[in-house]
């Protein structure tokens, strides 16, 4: 009996909006996440790894990472909110 076939659906996303989307990401000037990736250590081979970001989206086989819980203190001081760093995958 033949091994049923996993299917992945593919997803129309110009590589323009991804780069668009990492160029916001420099601007923010990001922490790292899990990983410790920083931005810097991504945009050394910037080119290479924006394609394979943009490939994984596309074929439907990119999954995101775990995210890095950071506690940001609010206006008042006394409460906390939780901000999630992602990693930029690589």
């Amino acid at each position: 009996m033949d091994e049923p076939q996993l299917k992945v659906k593919s997803f129309e996303i110009p590589k323009r909006l991804v780069f668009e989307a990492w160029k916001k990401v420099q601007a923010n000037g990001g922490a790292p996440g899990v990983d410790a990736v920083s931005i810097e250590r991504f945009s050394d081979n910037e080119t290479d790894n924006l394609y394979r970001l943009w490939n994984r989206m596309s074929s439907g086989s990119y999954f995101p990472g775990p995210v890095r819980a950071v506690e940001i203190p609010k206006d008042n001081g006394a409460a906390v909110r939780v901000l999630g760093v992602p990693t930029v995958p690589a």
